[in-house]
């Protein structure tokens, strides 16, 4: 960890480095030169940025000539890299005594400015480096246009030029001299109308995400600058696309901080109507930027959990699904109320909302996403559909394995291999997830692995009959099913395939002494048979009870949801979490008892 630090420290530093060098005018491009050509040697260095375009940024700025970043606080700031103070600022317990602490306001204008020279170094990165190499080698090498290039960009040099020549350099102006003019209203004032800029570079970051991974799969010599520059140190070990994302990032990171400084100076303060119109403008420019996010960013769903270190983002994505291919539905589980599915190409979720509104809320808003994708691309047409009516499919459609995530059969739903129907226990028999079809299998039948689609054509576990369909090769003999028992019967989880069920607490000796909770259901294609399972979603029962002449007592004085079956010196104990529950089973047995069975598909429904 400490040498990973060390690393991650040196590439800040040369980044400072590079910005600090590239003061001297003709210097920018021969350090950018040796700066990568000291990792990567035959790396050529980019030509001086182009003057900035955006119009009357110079009839606003009169009076004032653009102000380089100064040696001085780029200095310091290698100096608190170095010396690590940075990071122990930053640490519980390092808080300055009553006496010396610094005003909060104070505070969060340090984090503005320490967060803009970081932003400012990464710009230098995007437009001095990325840029202007693949350019260098689009005139060179022809191997790709230069429009594609510049495509990719958008307008990124006119952002590192106002960032790098105006607003950082007023910024740390203004902490330099905070004893006597303590305040940056005005100045954010003066500079946020240019942050509508972001606009353009956002609503074209989805088409330059699309070029470049088009184009590093087509183009060798464009992939080669791409890696090579993403190798050094001063990348930092991440991605082109994770650095052109910065800007995307940047406006909402403004306004948050604007907003908490304002919420922090005192009623009297000199700076708090200007500071309040500026986070007004900041807003504005903002409202550009979240309208343009909303667009580029409403084809894909994002799956996030909290951080566990509060340092940055408050949380950090754990999955991406597309919209396009994706599914939603609601799902029928008693136990997890309010839940429903979303089903993607990449990965199959079970979400559970707090309410029945902000379910119904979640799951207009994922089908609007997806009518939006399926009218902007008609390619997608036949993949993006909606809920089929009320259907309740459990599994995938065979033409479906391996297209897409299935969605995975919870561990305690089973407590028995889904495929071979022996119980599992935590010594020789552990739980595995097919990932093809989601059961819930055994390691012998799981013992199988076949290339998925939807993961990018590697090879994963999967049970043999998906095993079987997806490669297309006959298993042995002895693997194949053997005849079924009377007890291998899955159980039923909906009302289309039961008359009854529920979970009931089984009482009584016959059970054993804890009283377990075992799934019940009265089959519709065998109503006059009680089969009690240890899961919904075994495949097995673990008793069956042949209804047809038992007597169906209801209640005691003690406990009004107990109920109890009796026949010939036989005596089954129920208990039900509810009366109303009890009243539903008593009358599904009796009628079971009495030899009735239904006639039509809801002909005596009492299923749960």
């Amino acid at each position: 960890m400490e040498g990973e630090s060390k690393e991650k420290l040196a590439s800040v530093s040369n980044l400072v480095t590079v910005f600090e060098n590239s003061r001297i005018p003709g210097a920018a491009s021969s350090v950018s030169k040796l700066e990568i050509e000291h990792h990567h040697p035959g790396c050529r260095s980019p030509p001086p940025a182009e003057p900035l375009k955006e119009p009357n940024l110079g009839e606003t700025l009169r009076g004032s000539e653009p102000r380089m970043v100064s040696r001085r606080y780029l200095s310091s700031l290698k100096n608190k890299l170095s010396s690590g103070a940075w990071r122990k600022s930053c640490q519980p317990g390092t808080d300055p005594g009553p006496g010396t602490q610094e005003p909060e306001e104070k505070r969060i204008v340090q984090e503005l400015l320490e967060t803009e020279k970081a932003y400012v170094a990464r710009l230098h990165l995007l437009d001095q480096v990325f840029f202007q190499e693949l350019l260098r080698e689009a005139r060179s090498s022809k191997a790709f246009p230069e429009d594609v290039v510049r495509l990719i960009f958008s307008n990124i040099s006119s952002i590192y030029q106002f960032h790098a020549q105006f607003f950082l350099p007023e910024l740390q102006r203004r902490l330099d001299d905070w004893t006597a003019t303590p305040r940056i209203g005005d100045v954010i004032q003066k500079l946020a109308p240019f942050l509508k800029m972001y606009s353009e570079y956002v609503k074209n970051f989805e088409r330059a995400a699309e070029l470049l991974a088009t184009w590093t799969d087509k183009s060798a010599p464009f992939q080669e600058v791409i890696t090579r520059i993403q190798s050094s140190e001063a990348s930092g070990s991440l991605t082109l696309q994770h650095h052109m994302l910065e800007p995307v990032q940047r406006i909402p990171r403004y306004e948050l901080l604007l907003k908490e400084y304002v919420q922090k100076l005192p009623a009297q303060a000199p700076d708090r109507a200007d500071a309040q119109k500026a986070l007004d403008m900041i807003f504005s420019a903002a409202q550009h930027s979240n309208a343009a996010i909303s667009e580029m960013f409403n084809n894909m769903l994002l799956y996030c959990i909290p951080k566990v270190i509060q340092v940055g983002a408050q949380f950090q994505v754990r999955t991406r699904i597309d919209v396009a291919g994706m599914k939603v539905r609601e799902l029928t589980d008693a136990e997890f109320p309010h839940s429903f599915l979303v089903s993607g190409k990449q990965r199959t979720l079970e979400l559970q909302a707090r309410s029945q509104e902000e379910m119904i809320s979640w799951m207009q808003a994922c089908q609007a996403a997806i009518d939006q994708i399926e009218k902007r691309n008609e390619t997608f047409k036949a993949a993006v559909q909606g809920p089929e009516g009320d259907t309740q499919e459990q599994e995938l459609q065979s033409e479906e394995l391996g297209l897409r995530a299935p969605q995975w059969v919870r561990d305690k739903m089973v407590t028995m291999c889904m495929r071979c129907r022996e119980p599992f226990n935590a010594l020789r028999r552990r739980r595995h997830h097919c990932r093809a079809c989601g059961f819930v299998v055994c390691a012998k039948c799981s013992d199988y692995r076949a290339e998925l689609k939807y993961d990018d054509n590697r090879p994963n576990r999967v049970c043999f009959h998906c095993y079987t369909f997806l490669t297309g090769n006959v298993l042995p003999e002895d693997r194949e099913d053997r005849r079924r028992g009377i007890l291998e019967k899955g159980s039923m989880t909906g009302s289309e395939q039961s008359l009854m069920c529920s979970f009931l607490q089984l009482v009584g000796d016959k059970w054993g002494k804890s009283s377990p909770r075992g799934w019940c259901v009265i089959p519709r294609d065998d109503p006059l048979v009680l089969y009690v399972y240890a899961a919904p979603q075994d495949m097995r029962a673990h008793t069956s009870i042949p209804l047809l002449g038992y007597q169906v007592t209801a209640g005691t004085q003690a406990d009004p949801r107990v109920f109890q079956l009796q026949q010939s010196g036989q005596l089954y104990t129920f208990k039900a979490e509810t009366e109303e529950l009890r009243d539903r089973w008593v009358k599904a047995m009796e009628r079971a008892a009495s030899g009735w069975s239904p006639r039509g598909p809801k002909d005596g429904d009492l299923s749960d």
